[in-house]
């Protein structure tokens, strides 16, 4: 299972970071077929958005076949194989650390900081 973030300060719809995070999430195999996700309602609570906003997300990756919803049941990933290209990836990596370098600038700290700290991550 993965932990789903929300950043407000992207721009980004919350459905749209919603359903990215779950494609990502399956190309990297943090998201298994027929693994189950959270309600909606639960999904809606964790995150603090409205029902709409999750039951958006799930109908679109619904229809695109990624998700299949069983009545009463749940949520599952699907069998749909979901190819991320390396020029989306780069392109996701690089909005990534834009926004991180800029907060990161903001507090003072320099390029070879934010390096060295990536460094020692484990």
């Amino acid at each position: 299972m993965i932990t789903f973030k929300l950043d407000p300060k992207t721009g980004i719809p919350f459905y749209r970071q919603i359903i990215d995070q779950i494609k990502f999430g399956i190309a990297f195999g943090n998201l298994k077929t027929g693994e189950q996700l959270p309600t909606v309602r639960s999904l809606a609570v964790e995150l603090k958005v409205n029902l709409n906003t999750v039951a958006k997300a799930y109908k679109e990756l619904e229809i695109q076949n990624i998700l299949e919803t069983q009545q009463g049941t749940g949520t599952f990933i699907s069998q749909a194989k979901i190819q991320i290209s390396d020029e989306e990836k780069r392109n996701k990596l690089k909005e990534i650390c834009n926004e991180f370098s800029t907060i990161a600038f903001s507090y003072g700290f320099s390029t070879d900081d934010i390096i060295n700290q990536l460094k020692n991550q484990n």
